[in-house]
């Protein structure tokens, strides 16, 4: 049985998943300078920011909070700082 190999795998746009990762690292600091600026941004605004790629969004929600970030839930859409 063969597995599934991450470095080859084409995700939006053709990218492997370690680019992603990369990406949401980038608009990571992006998000919290806008975040420290305006106290919170909006899942919606992330999504548009990262050109509606799901998994670098995801990948985007997981590192801000792992950054410290309350990332709010299906009631709260928006990510903040904790207080």
């Amino acid at each position: 049985m063969s597995s599934c190999d991450r470095r080859t795998r084409a995700y939006k746009n053709g990218k492997t998943f370690d680019q992603c990762k990369e990406i949401a690292e980038k608009k990571n600091t992006e998000f919290q300078q806008v975040i420290s600026a305006n106290g919170k941004i909006l899942w919606t605004e992330i999504l548009e920011s990262v050109d509606h790629d799901e998994l670098v969004y995801k990948l985007t929600l997981k590192y801000l909070r792992r950054d410290g970030f309350d990332i709010g839930n299906h009631k709260i859409p928006e990510v903040k700082p904790f207080t």
